[in-house]
């Protein structure tokens, strides 16, 4: 009996970034103020947007934008493109697509009269790096462009179960048993 993990979604996260009240008291700390906090995260937007083209760039492709869920679904769009550059390790695409995300938005209480920020949620623009990987199969990095930025990396279960067989098949010989080691 073969058994895998599914879906492997790990995600990563800023930690003094990823609350509102943490976002608050590193604005503090650092003297910006509260309603300042959009044109604060504006420079680092347009640094990801950037090395998102310079990525594109180096590797010969181009950043590709998803209109709507239902018009192009990432994954069969990522499949077309495999099919035409092969299964070899390495960038495959970089797909970009509006979604919603999670953010802060400015706050001033009456009662207090203290500024904060307070969560909220919105749309941004994020990235989908999808690259094959010699043991995980294919991956992606999700990556949004704005603030406080979750990360997100995922990889198939099922596809490193079937390169780890496939490698077993390789070097195996074709009377000897084989001995298949699947942890992740």
């Amino acid at each position: 009996m073969l058994s895998c993990y599914d879906r492997i979604l790990i995600q990563g996260t800023l930690p003094k970034w990823c609350y509102a009240g943490g976002m608050t008291e590193y604005l503090y700390t650092h003297r910006i103020r509260i309603f300042d906090y959009p044109k604060w995260a504006e420079p680092m937007r347009e640094a990801i947007r950037k090395n998102m083209e310079c990525i594109a760039a180096d590797n010969g492709i181009k950043v590709e934008f998803v209109k709507g869920r239902k018009s192009v679904r990432k994954e069969q769009r990522v499949k077309e493109i495999i099919e035409k550059r092969g299964e070899e390790p390495g960038l495959v695409c970089i797909l970009s697509a509006m979604e919603s995300c999670a953010s802060y938005k400015p706050w001033y209480d009456k009662g207090t009269k203290r500024t904060y920020l307070k969560p909220d949620s919105g749309m941004c623009l994020h990235y989908y790096v999808y690259f094959i990987d010699a043991d995980l199969g294919l991956c992606y990095v999700r990556v949004p462009t704005w603030c406080p930025f979750r990360l997100q990396f995922y990889c198939n279960g099922h596809s490193y179960l079937a390169r780890q067989l496939s490698q077993a098949d390789r070097v195996s010989d074709s009377g000897q048993r084989l001995r298949l080691d699947c942890r992740l």
